[in-house]
């Protein structure tokens, strides 16, 4: 794996935290996730990646993390039954390989879209040219996949219960157009012990945000 900075966390004072209920509630689950599906318009982000020949897959996720850190939710952690909450989420994804196999990619978190992307997109072409499974060093990511053959309207993912994890779950859908404008299908799925669904919804505003503003960091 290629070298990747985690950064900086604080852990979370239970006691004065105001979701300490919340977390202790959902935090032993058999399943604790909850997720929705909606869509997105990406007309100018898909607009830019191809203006600037960026891959429309890497820049989808980079608006992405730009909205992520913006919501306080998405940036915190479980860690050996604790709280946590990170400085910097960085990205991860399946890559599909030439021969129908998929690795695991891990990308560095960088403000502008353009250096983010072309430093991914050498992780991404590394990642195809392998045959194993490597996993990221700590927890602060999100875990990203991609289908663009389906316009989904629901999603499930593989799951390790016996695993503790707590990283958010996102997946872009096929990108169609209608009447000038570029929509896809987007699944989320986050921890309940860590974020509810207003949290969720102020992660999807952000990230319209982010999508329609291609180039403006928003950090």
């Amino acid at each position: 794996m290629r070298d990747i900075v985690i950064g900086g966390r604080e852990k979370i004072n239970l006691e004065t935290w105001e979701r300490r209920a919340s977390f202790q509630f959902f935090k032993s689950f058999t399943e604790p996730y909850h997720g929705v599906c909606l869509r997105v318009d990406c007309t100018e982000t898909y607009r830019y990646a191809k203006q600037h020949q960026l891959s429309v897959f890497l820049s989808l996720l980079h608006r992405s993390l730009i909205a992520a850190h913006q919501v306080e939710n998405f940036r915190t952690r479980i860690v050996d039954g604790d709280a946590w909450r990170y400085e910097l989420i960085n990205g991860g994804s399946a890559v599909g390989r030439a021969n129908g196999t998929i690795g695991l990619g891990h990308y560095q978190f960088r403000p502008q879209i353009d250096e983010f992307v072309r430093d991914a997109s050498v992780e991404l072409d590394r990642v195809r040219q392998r045959n194993d499974i490597e996993r990221y060093p700590d927890v602060n990511l999100i875990r990203y996949s991609v289908l663009p053959w389906f316009d989904f309207t629901s999603i499930s993912h593989a799951r390790d219960f016996a695993h503790e994890d707590s990283a958010p779950r996102i997946t872009f859908g096929k990108i169609t157009e209608a009447a000038g404008r570029r929509t896809m299908p987007v699944s989320i799925h986050a921890h309940h012990a860590l974020a509810d669904g207003l949290h969720v919804a102020q992660f999807v505003e952000r990230f319209q945000h982010s999508l329609e503003a291609p180039d403006f960091q928003g950090m």
